[in-house]
């Protein structure tokens, strides 16, 4: 039986599921969500998961599982994108828990207010712009001599990190200030055989 997606295409967290899924070739149904919409309030989709949060996925044995990262984790272990050594290993699952913790609560909440509430910077808590600048600066640093942020080849951290780093331009974040940072994501890109981002160097 088919394993279900339900997801948002704007956003990053559905969207690197997605992306190790097409990459491990795994044969899944995709719904689309907008959490705009309210429908991840309605009961029938809270009965996948009742925190009312996309991505949620639905197994064919019925069985449910949310949050991106225990999503990406389930299908990548034992595969090329989780490293074998213990120690790189562990260092992944650093930048993901990092990245829900202080990555993806500012450059992904300051990317959504000004691209899809259309606020204006003025009105944003600075603290968002502040916190995110610093952590594409941890990034920068964390990048310093290594291709990627775990292991030597693509691994979960890098699908996880990217998803919102590459669209960090929305939220008026300026990856030119982060050389290696953008040349990372173009490596990730690559990889996963996605478009360029045309927007790595110019904030919007």
């Amino acid at each position: 039986m088919t394993l279900t997606v339900f997801g948002d295409s704007t956003s990053g967290n559905c969207l690197k599921v997605k992306w190790v899924l097409d990459r491990l070739e795994v044969d899944y149904r995709w719904t689309e969500i907008d959490v705009r919409s309210g429908l991840t309030r309605r009961p029938e989709f809270l009965a996948v998961n009742p925190s009312g949060q996309v991505p949620a996925v639905v197994f064919g044995d019925g069985r449910t599982l949310s949050q991106s990262n225990a999503i990406m984790t389930f299908y990548g272990e034992g595969t090329p994108l989780v490293p074998e050594d213990r120690y790189e290993r562990a260092r992944m699952f650093e930048w993901l828990f990092w990245e829900q913790y202080s990555h993806e609560p500012y450059i992904a909440v300051r990317r959504y207010q000004l691209g899809y509430l259309k606020k204006s910077p003025d009105e944003l808590d600075p603290k968002l712009f502040e916190r995110g600048s610093a952590a594409l600066a941890r990034m920068e640093q964390g990048l310093d001599g290594r291709d990627w942020l775990a292991g030597g080849a693509l691994s979960l951290a890098d699908i996880a990190l990217v998803a919102y780093t590459r669209m960090a331009g929305d939220g008026g974040f300026d990856l030119g200030l982060y050389p290696r940072v953008c040349a990372w994501v173009e490596r990730v890109e690559r990889a996963l055989g996605l478009d360029a981002s045309t927007r790595c160097l110019v904030p919007a």
